[in-house]
């Protein structure tokens, strides 16, 4: 991009601001809100209609709501995401009860809180930007005061029978001196101006972190006296000598993020207490300060586990609403995080490590998998592994014995799985541990596994955690021999594509004359024979087809070719994947000795070398190696099969 590019779009967002800045009268407002009665809406309200307004994708009765504003940020917390929703936002912008409460997200490090609150954030931002988001403020008001309540009390009723539009909240001390003293008590000339919602800014978004309470004050919340406008005007109760900056005052109409909130002493978190609970802030020398904001907290899991168990924090707990937020359980999702960090990485800078060098594939899977197994529970179910569970969590059909509808089981086995267990940072910084060790052009699996095994003596101080973790890893390393086994066999058998065809034709024959109780032609006498059932049962038997379900199995297939037939396609390798991977298993035991010896020689001769080539290319063009993982991957497999 050009700089001339970069100040063409500079100026086309400089011209779309200004469209954002509306003024008029009170009166004008008023048939703004008549002609969109959502400009007047509660933070809760307007939050919940940000959420919804990127739609929601409904799986059925019984399955999780995908709500489209979280996707392609946070990954594998569907559950919490519905139940932050559903169970708190939906009822809080109907104006019900839960609105007074401290939304609290609580979860283990690096289990994306954070990440979830900055969402929010910056999404009402840029929902105020929208028209239907649209928001407007009396003009100057350091709290961005709703016009609406300029009405005065007596006329709410009637203005509520007009419009049906509930009014809620005073005016501020500033606009309620300016009202009687630069308005004369006339609200109709009132300027009011459309605002939009600004962390940077400080307009709407309000960010807290607890620090050293020596030094931070509650005026960090509430606001402060300006010594300099009281020598002025002589008295702290003068509105003219305060400053409403505080992260309260500021955040009024929109949220504020409270960081760590239970690290916080008694005295700030009354002030939280007494914001989210009664819409209202206690400013020195001012009656109450009514304040409509989304009061978002999180902490993590032993601070709130402390600080729950505490009797003596009992009316502090009362006023909040709790949102676990765990690690990700699913498999899939955990490789996404990944993908996602290391795109930011290239995003910030093109030199970063984890974009230099190539990513074989495999690599964050087999970090995601260990990550996952530290999370996951050990279920009190007889025969069910870790593994099992793993895969099922990541939506496998059968996993064995086990299957999709034993999840919601699974899942209320445990209510605090996820809580504990690696985090996504731990991961990643190993990943680029591994990216910038060994000055090559690639970072396959088992560099990845060597990462995590070195990180763990810092992860862990504890001998039976080390253990238990290097256990975890053994298991990894297991599960990704078996696949690295599975994608060289794909790659030689793509090899001999003639061979699987000839071996497909041979299956479909036999299986054909068996269901029609028929013979088959000898391929070198030409007699009729009888169906070659060792022949069938050896394909077979790779998938785990049963002697007793071998008939089912055989018309199943006979019922596809004849489907594919009426359509006018034909029926090949790739057509049915079961019987794929079954002829794949079949094919590679007839050709493991060739492997072996083709994949271990240090010596190839013209033959080995051509074949080798041959999987190579395959495993370039088709998985996304490049030849120097793919190589390396046929060492690595060949040193497995000569085991």
């Amino acid at each position: 991009m050009s700089t001339w590019d970069i100040l063409k779009q500079a100026e086309e967002q400089r011209a779309q601001t200004d469209k954002l800045h509306w003024q008029g009268t009170f009166r004008e407002y008023l048939d703004v809100v008549a002609g969109n009665p959502k400009v007047a809406d509660l933070a809760h309200a307007r939050m919940y209609d940000m959420i919804m307004a990127s739609g929601v994708d409904d799986p059925g009765e019984g399955k999780v709501k995908h709500y489209r504003f979280f996707e392609n940020e946070l990954f594998g917390m569907e559950r919490t995401i519905a139940h932050l929703v559903e169970e708190y936002f939906a009822p809080a912008a109907r104006r019900l009860d839960i609105r007074k409460r401290i939304l609290m997200l609580v979860g283990p490090v690096g289990g994306g809180k954070s990440t979830l609150a900055t969402l929010l954030k910056k999404g009402l931002e840029r929902y105020s930007r929208t028209d239907i988001g649209a928001i407007y403020a009396i003009q100057g008001c350091p709290m961005h005061e709703e016009p609406l309540h300029l009405i005065p009390e007596d006329l709410r009723g009637p203005f509520k029978r007009e419009t049906g539009l509930h009014v809620e909240g005073d005016l501020c001390p500033v606009c309620r001196y300016r009202l009687a003293h630069e308005w004369a008590g006339k609200i109709d000339d009132v300027p009011v101006v459309r605002m939009t919602l600004s962390e940077r800014e400080r307009r709407g978004v309000g960010t807290f972190k607890p620090a050293d309470p020596k030094s931070q004050d509650v005026a960090e919340l509430t606001g402060s006296v300006n010594i300099q406008a009281l020598t002025e005007y002589g008295s702290e109760s003068d509105p003219r000598a305060y400053n409403f900056d505080g992260e309260l005052n500021i955040a009024n109409r929109g949220v504020i993020e409270f960081i760590e909130m239970l690290k916080a002493e008694k005295r700030f978190l009354y002030e939280l207490n007494t914001v989210a609970g009664e819409q209202t802030i206690k400013a020195s020398r001012f009656a109450l300060i009514y304040a409509d904001l989304v009061v978002l907290a999180h902490t993590n899991e032993y601070e709130y586990n402390s600080y729950f168990g505490n009797k003596e924090n009992e009316a502090m707990i009362d006023r909040i609403f709790v949102v676990r937020v765990p690690y990700n359980l699913r498999l899939s999702q955990e490789v996404k995080i990944y993908e996602k960090l290391i795109g930011q990485s290239q995003m910030h800078d093109e030199r970063a490590d984890l974009t230099r060098v190539h990513i074989a594939p495999h690599t964050l899977r087999v970090a995601s998998l260990f990550a996952i197994l530290t999370r996951l529970k050990p279920s009190k179910k007889s025969g069910l592994s870790l593994m099992t569970k793993l895969k099922l969590y990541d939506g496998e059909k059968q996993v064995g014995d086990w299957d999709q509808k034993h999840i919601r089981e699974l899942q209320e086995e445990f209510m605090d799985e996820g809580m504990s267990g690696v985090s996504p940072r731990f991961v990643i910084n190993r990943i680029s541990a591994a990216l910038a060790k060994g000055g090559k052009g690639y970072v396959t699996p088992i560099d990845v596994l060597r990462s995590l095994r070195d990180g763990l003596q810092e992860y862990t101080s504890s001998e039976e955690d080390h253990r238990r973790l290097l256990g975890f890893i053994d298991e990894t390393r297991k599960d990704y021999d078996e696949l690295a086994k599975k994608e060289v066999q794909r790659a030689f058998v793509y090899s001999y594509e003639e061979s699987a065809k000839t071996l497909l034709d041979n299956y479909l024959d036999n299986v054909d004359a068996f269901c029609n109780r028929t013979k088959v032609k000898d391929p070198i006498t030409s007699d009729d024979v009888d169906p070659d059932e060792r022949l069938m049962r050896s394909i077979e038997e790779q998938i785990g087809v049963s002697e007793n379900a071998k008939r089912e199995f055989r018309e199943g297939i006979m019922r596809s070719v004849a489907s594919v037939s009426r359509r006018g396609g034909t029926f090949g390798v790739g057509t049915d994947e079961r019987l794929k991977e079954a002829l794949e298993k079949k094919l590679f035991a007839d050709l493991k000795d060739i492997v072996k010896i083709t994949t271990s020689t240090k010596t190839p001769d013209q033959e080995q070398l051509r074949r080798i080539n041959d999987v190579v290319d395959r495993l370039v063009k088709d998985q996304g190696y490049t030849e120097e993982s793919a190589n390396e991957l046929l060492k690595y497999v060949g040193t497995l099969l000569n085991r």
